[in-house]
């Protein structure tokens, strides 16, 4: 769901994703505030209605703290005070509620078996069921959370600056302010560079003091490790996994030039045909050398997130319907050739009046896909198999001791998740449901699966949209969480889940206008106690659960 692999803001320490040029100053939108820009569902229109009845105007309607101002729930940040209040009674609380017993430092289960420990984790099947093993031997299922850092709750506030109360932009506030260009949809697609705001860094900021980014990395490991998580997962900040605290996934996004036919969600298919996949991978995972690549806390690593491999043979149609120079369309043009031999037995199989061979690469139309479904298979299954050994073989030689977690599907493709269980260690799935019951691999198949994504929301604390899955409230939110995990434990073949994310998005969105309620802890670093409570509850019994003790 994270198109994610953007870099949108100077405070993230990464360069933006999409140069553009500054138009000049914002300028403002008379939008109706039943239809925000920026937000998804939720509009509220009663709230407009009473304001107006009392005189007073409903902008700006996001205040000080980055939350809706016009409401009012359990756990609202009024205060500068309130949010210092909060952080000392929750130190309290995380020294009082340390974590489940029997864990070794990564979180292992030493109430278990031990197992053949490599100093590096690894997948192993113990009793029928798969398991993660540590690097000491232990029993491992990864319970994490993704999206760990300070970043939450940046929105864009360029052409809307008067839903906000906003800081002056002098010093101190100064360094909260930014810039982005990451809109693949919504409003600010295609209009370029942006002014941005983080409500997430400034609250830390109140709460900690001009050391926030320290203090904020310990107490989430301290945070984790109470909530009985063990894992930090995708998305998640540098600087906070590896402090080596806690284990976590690195992912690797890295741009290669597309299937020129190709579309999806998040944009076109990499051509794993094209000499610079390869290459810009290779460089990519050679930028974690003394980071990532040799470190025992890290699990494996994902290449690639929710990538658009469309219906069956979708994508061998995307090659044909691309340019001729392009490396993929070349390749399928030589396989057909090879097994046809004369363009008139192709013809006679396709029922098409190609010229020649040339004049086929020159062809952009799609062919009638049932008479060249078989052709169509076959390239697509190898251009699958491409893909994902390329990607194993890069991983292996710069991290050869860590895992391949896959590419995080988020739509199935059985062609391309065979492929995956061919190369990869872990199958990885991003599966917004209420539960995994019923969830299999393609018959067969005999593979551990991670879940990299799954949440639920709720509209009782100020948002204004659930995200993937809705729930009337926290509480009800909260036992979803737990049957989700319950159903993961209970699955011979998963062996960890990962939620999405560790706070709320934005209120006004992030770039492209997710703006859900869906963290761990709200805009003002305050946890959701039904939430953690949850959480506790899984950890305590995960892994007998697991081991069905």
């Amino acid at each position: 769901m994270n198109g994610r692999t953007f870099s949108w803001l100077p405070w993230l320490g990464l360069t933006l994703c999409c140069a553009a040029t500054w138009a000049g100053p914002p300028k403002f939108e008379k939008a109706n505030p039943l239809k925000l820009v920026g937000m998804r569902g939720f509009p509220p229109a009663a709230d407009v209605d009473r304001l107006k009845k009392q005189g007073k105007d409903f902008f700006p309607f996001i205040d000080a703290f980055g939350q809706y101002a016009h409401r009012d729930w359990p756990g609202k940040t009024h205060s500068k005070e309130d949010i210092q209040r909060q952080a000392a009674e929750e130190a309290e609380d995380l020294k009082a509620r340390w974590g489940p017993p029997q864990r070794n430092g990564y979180g292992g289960w030493t109430g278990g078996p031990k197992l053949r420990a490599s100093g590096f984790f690894r997948v192993d099947k113990h009793e029928g069921r798969w398991w993660l093993v540590d690097p000491e031997g232990r029993l491992f299922w990864s319970h994490g959370i993704d999206c760990v850092h300070g970043y939450n709750a940046v929105t864009p506030i360029s052409h809307r600056e008067n839903y906000f109360e906003l800081p002056q932009d002098k010093p101190p506030f100064d360094r909260f302010f930014g810039h982005g260009s990451w809109a693949p949809h919504g409003f600010y697609k295609d209009k370029g560079r942006y002014r941005a705001f983080n409500f997430t860094a400034l609250n830390l900021y109140r709460k900690y003091g001009e050391d926030w980014k320290q203090r904020m990395t310990d107490t989430v490991h301290d945070r984790l490790r109470s909530w009985g998580m063990n894992t930090i997962g995708n998305w998640s900040s540098q600087t906070v996994y590896l402090k080596r605290r806690t284990p976590y996934v690195a992912t690797i996004g890295f741009r290669s030039p597309p299937i020129a036919g190709s579309s999806g969600y998040w944009g076109q298919f990499p051509d794993p045909f094209h000499p610079d996949f390869r290459s810009n991978l290779r460089k990519r995972l050679d930028r974690q050398k003394g980071k990532a690549v040799g470190d025992p806390w890290c699990i494996g690593y994902f290449v690639g997130n929710e990538l658009s491999w469309g219906k069956e043979r979708s994508l061998a149609v995307a090659v044909l319907k691309s340019p001729q120079d392009q490396p993929a369309k070349r390749l399928f043009i030589e396989k057909l050739e090879a097994k046809y031999g004369k363009i008139d037995k192709l013809n006679r199989a396709w029922a098409a009046k190609h010229k020649d061979w040339n004049a086929l690469l020159r062809h952009s139309n799609a062919p009638d896909r049932k008479r060249a479904r078989d052709d169509l298979a076959a390239f697509e299954q190898q251009l699958h198999e491409m893909f994902f050994r390329v990607c194993r073989e890069e991983v292996s030689r710069a991290a050869p001791q860590q895992l391949y977690l896959g590419c995080r599907f988020a739509w199935r493709n059985d062609s391309a998740i065979r492929a995956a269980a061919k190369y990869c260690h872990v199958v990885s799935f991003n599966r917004y449901h209420d539960d995994l019951s019923g969830f299999e691999l393609p018959k067969g198949i005999d593979k551990p699966i991670i879940i990299g994504e799954f949440h639920f929301g709720a509209l009782d604390r100020g948002l204004f949209h659930t995200g993937m899955r809705s729930m009337a409230d926290q509480a009800r939110r909260a036992q979803a969480y737990r049957r989700y995990v319950h159903s993961a434990l209970d699955h011979r073949l998963i062996i960890g889940t990962h939620w999405f994310q560790y706070g709320d998005q934005a209120a006004t969105g992030r770039g492209d206008g997710e703006n859900y309620q869906i963290g761990f802890v709200d805009v003002c670093d305050r946890p959701y106690p039904e939430m953690i409570e949850a959480a506790r509850a899984i950890g305590a019994e995960m892994y007998q659960r697991r081991a069905k003790q």
